[in-house]
């Protein structure tokens, strides 16, 4: 029986317009009728996650910073992994050296020093995930979105260092139309075997503790509700999806995942565009049907 599904955000349960449809939204709600638990598995901060899923008025479970922080569905954090200061201190001297625009994300929220860059690397996102979005129309929306997200910008990320009451959980690094120049700092920030470097686009790195991992973060979460990863569905599309897609008995690729992430899954579904995490709910459910006959029988 699956008793928990796990899904993704960005190219995943969001669709072109960064919104939660309300096929979706349906979808989720028949799960829950079903006695299936839906939470959200995302690389975002939960500033920036619960408005999407409330603008839908669902209020559940967040993985969010890739597993860095876990809440529950009353909205109290359970799990907390951030990186160390030392740690944080290293990818950041090393972004600003090679002149790579990033953000972070801490206890506190997300900050950025660049409004500008902001607006520029969410754009590139959305085209990213949606190649029929337009640049112009991407602007206007990343544009649209910024005070939906709460960011914090500041002038001097060394002073988040410096704020004993401030922890880092994530840092990510954005790149335009040349992606080739994140591989070196991937590189080095695997090479210390203390964090963690995934991707949601083609145009980013997300670098978090190295035991900040959304499977590792749904089986916790699971076990806490005497739930066994046989028991989870999870949905994903990109890099930092892969734990929970491997981990989870029913890893679903969304149809616009990348190939790494297909080959892992257990099955397929529509893409973002075609409502797939509904798809792949009603499947969650047919699943659970079939086996309550079976047992009868």
């Amino acid at each position: 029986m699956i008793k928990l599904i796990a899904s993704d955000m960005d190219g995943t349960l969001l669709n072109d317009k960064m919104e939660v449809s309300d096929e979706n939204a349906k979808a989720i709600r028949e799960a829950q009728a079903a006695g299936i638990e839906f939470m959200v598995a995302t690389g975002r901060g939960v500033t920036e996650a619960k408005p999407l899923l409330a603008a839908q008025q669902l209020k559940p479970a967040f993985i969010t910073l890739n597993g860095a922080m876990v809440f529950d569905e009353a909205g109290k954090p359970v799990v907390t992994i951030p990186i160390a200061d030392d740690l944080s201190q290293y990818v950041i001297d090393t972004l600003q050296a090679a002149d790579i625009y990033f953000e972070i994300t801490t206890n506190k929220g997300v900050f950025s020093d660049s409004r500008v860059k902001r607006i520029q690397n969410v754009a590139d996102l959305l085209v990213d995930l949606n190649p029929d979005t337009t640049y112009k129309l991407a602007v206007a929306l990343a544009a649209a979105r910024l005070e939906i997200m709460n960011i914090n910008y500041v002038d001097d990320y060394q002073k988040l260092l410096d704020d004993p009451t401030i922890q880092i959980m994530k840092i990510i690094a954005y790149t335009g139309e040349t992606p080739d120049i994140l591989k070196a700092p991937a590189k080095v920030f695997k090479a210390t075997g203390k964090l963690s470097v995934t991707s949601s686009s083609v145009n980013n790195i997300e670098v978090n503790n190295i035991k900040a991992q959304k499977g590792y973060a749904v089986e916790a979460y699971a076990k806490q509700k005497g739930i066994t990863m046989d028991e989870v569905m999870a949905i994903g599309d990109n890099l930092n999806d892969a734990s929970m897609i491997k981990m989870a008995k029913y890893g679903i690729a969304m149809g616009n995942a990348i190939p790494e992430i297909t080959d892992l899954a257990w099955g397929t579904t529509g893409t973002n565009g075609e409502n797939g995490v509904a798809e792949a709910i009603r499947k969650a459910i047919r699943i659970n049907k079939a086996e309550a006959t079976n047992a009868r029988f």
